[in-house]
């Protein structure tokens, strides 16, 4: 019986790479990116209209109930955080991460799916990028027509793009995100490097509604992944680590350190930003301050702060 499980499990996983479109019969020129979308939209109807329901478009989370007892949405778009403190303090530099083009101030139409960049998470080429500081629009060196007739499946590559390098570079935004996820070994990824699995595997979802939340969110909503998806609710042999499970996460003993492979950035000190000092160098090579930016500590092998939580 395992045999036969097994056996469908990696059917259903080959299945979307052996039915991928050729895009080569796709015409340009493009003179500019929405020109690209506007052509998948041909094909791909109603795919617009999906993502525009999507966190990755809006950047907020689910609607919760407020401690005054009023419905809102809270994410990227209105919180403020302690490394690049806000969207609103830097639109086009922030918004270089969006899966859109332009959102450069307060007046963005997120109505219009032409703005919708659907390069940024199937690019095949590796060549797509974005300008840093141009609200998502493509960097003018990139070939359009090119991109968009090699068009796939996702990949970690695309995901990295944005998510492995948040506030400025890798492993600055995200301790457990960094370029040594692209293609992790089984020891610093079971998954991933162990099974073959992609961020897309437990990522997944249907009509463009990617599973996963954020920190922020854990203790509300439903879009939650959990490790009892795929494993069993008691997968101990041991019953005293098996009755741990009703009150201690997964995540607790099995990420014992992150930052394993590439340092990450744990201290940011906006306020000593605009000194004309010497700018020194960590054990990891990593610079201790920016004129820019201010004083940073750098850490590897991290040991968690554990939390409390009612997720």
């Amino acid at each position: 019986m395992k045999e036969v499980t097994i056996a469908v499990i990696v059917l259903l996983f080959a299945i979307p790479v052996l039915s991928q479109h050729d895009h080569s019969d796709i015409e340009g020129p493009f003179q500019t990116p929405q020109e690209v979308t506007e052509t998948c939209l041909m094909c791909h109807e109603g795919v617009d209209h999906d993502l525009k329901q999507s966190r990755h478009w809006n950047w907020l989370g689910e609607e919760f109930t407020g401690k005054d007892g009023l419905q809102q949405r809270v994410g990227k778009q209105t919180i403020i955080n302690n490394f690049c403190i806000a969207v609103a303090s830097n639109w086009p530099r922030c918004t270089s991460c969006h899966i859109g083009y332009g959102w450069k101030d307060q007046s963005f139409d997120f109505s219009n799916g032409n703005n919708i960049d659907c390069l940024i998470c199937h690019d095949r080429t590796g060549t797509y990028k974005k300008v840093p500081t141009d609200a998502g629009i493509p960097d003018p060196s990139v070939d359009l027509l090119k991109v968009a007739q090699n068009v796939g499946k996702t990949s970690n590559e695309n995901c990295a793009v944005c998510h492995f390098n948040g506030g400025g570079g890798t492993g600055v935004k995200h301790g457990d995100l960094d370029g040594s996820m692209i293609n992790p070994s089984p020891e610093l990824d079971v998954h991933m490097g162990g099974l073959d699995f992609t961020c897309a595997t437990c990522h997944a979802g249907e009509n463009h509604q990617i599973h996963g939340a954020s920190h922020g969110s854990l203790a509300s909503g439903t879009n939650h992944i959990y490790c009892v998806d795929c494993h069993e609710t008691r997968p101990h042999e041991n019953k005293t680590l098996n009755d741990h499970m009703a009150s201690i996460a997964c995540e607790t003993c099995h990420i014992p350190t992150f930052a394993r492979e590439e340092p990450t950035k744990v201290w940011w000190d906006w306020s000593t930003a605009g000194d004309d000092r010497e700018v020194l160098l960590d054990e990891y090579g990593k610079p201790l301050y920016d004129k820019k930016k201010g004083d940073f500590v750098w850490g590897k092998h991290v040991i968690p702060e554990y939390r409390w939580h009612n997720g």
